[in-house]
């Protein structure tokens, strides 16, 4: 079966949810943005390869993850998920990797979560979107440096 792979910024709250839960909320009348390689991110970059597109919507989801934050000073984080195709709509922001997710996401389709090493990332826009890499298995880890 065909996955999609969504990556989700996400905050300190929603981590807690996805550790009581095992699941990332998401629905049709709730829909969650996410970045993926979408078909006008192909358009726009026609010689990127699929390593390439993937690195952009990462990207796109770590500018999005400082808004995610509860504090200025906390870490960006991004999960990275694998969605069924169905779950995922198109558009809706003003990335041209933005999607929206319309149905919740089970643990189990939780890839990874993408974590930044240091507290304190400025908001300046000059930041890394070089972040750490967490199994899901570690998402108490992930949890305990959010603070």
């Amino acid at each position: 079966m065909p996955v999609v792979r969504i990556y989700l910024p996400v905050g300190r709250r929603e981590l807690e949810h996805l550790q009581v839960t095992r699941t990332v909320d998401a629905s049709p009348s709730s829909p969650r943005q996410g970045f993926a390689v979408t078909d006008e991110l192909r358009s726009r970059t026609p010689n990127a390869d699929v390593e390439e597109l993937e690195y952009a919507a990462f990207a796109d989801a770590v500018a999005a993850s400082a808004s995610a934050r509860s504090a200025p000073g906390d870490r960006r984080v991004v999960a990275a998920t694998d969605a069924d195709p169905e779950w995922v709509s198109t558009g809706g922001g003003g990335a041209v990797s933005s999607v929206a997710l319309v149905a919740p996401v089970p643990m189990s389709r939780i890839a990874s979560f993408h974590v930044d090493e240091d507290r304190g990332v400025p908001d300046d826009g000059g930041q890394s979107d070089d972040l750490l890499w967490y199994d899901v298995t570690e998402l108490a880890e992930v949890r305990t440096l959010l603070g």
